[in-house]
This record gives C-alpha cells, structure tokens and sequence, in this order.
C-alpha cells in the first residue's frame, strides 16, 4: 500500500467515524418522531374507546329505559286502538 493509498484509507476511515455521530443523532430524531405520533395515536385510540364505552352505556341506559316503559306504551296504544274501535263502531251505527 502507497503513501497515498494510505491517507486516502485514514481520510476515509475519519468521515466514516465523523458521520457515525450524525447518523446517530438522526437515529434518535427519527425515534423521537415515531414515540411522539405513536403517542399521540394511542391518546387518539384511548379517546375513541372511551367516547365508544359511553356511547354504549347509552344505548344500555336507553334500552332498559324502553323495557320499562314498554307497559306505559302499551297501556297508551290499546287505549287509542279502544277509542278507533269506538269511533269506527259509532260510524258504522250512524251509517
């Protein structure tokens, strides 16, 4: 190996180890980024669990408030299907 060939490999050899630093710096950038919107996606998901849960929590709460007024409704409709049958009876008579 010449002289030369020899700067040349030492020359070579100092860029290598003086871009390792930058490419590490780089390395944690790119970390920090991909932490930051991996973070912000799991906030992101725990909202839409959480906005989820309470949507279901309604639909329960409104199902079981439907059941236990179903007698009420019930009770309502044969009464006015009761007064139809009246009306229709009392025009049936009046015909």
């Amino acid at each position: 190996m010449t002289d030369a060939e020899l700067k040349q490999l030492v020359k070579s050899n100092a860029r290598a180890i003086q871009a390792m630093p930058d490419a590490r710096a780089e390395e944690r950038q790119q970390h920090q980024e991909f932490r930051e919107r991996t973070e912000v996606g799991i906030a992101r998901l725990e909202n839409i669990v959480e906005r989820l849960t309470n949507l279901q929590e309604g639909m329960s709460n409104l199902l079981v408030s439907v059941n236990e007024d179903r007698p009420t409704i019930l009770r309502k409709l044969t009464s006015i299907e009761n007064k139809v049958n009246q009306l229709l009876e009392q025009r049936g008579e009046g015909a």
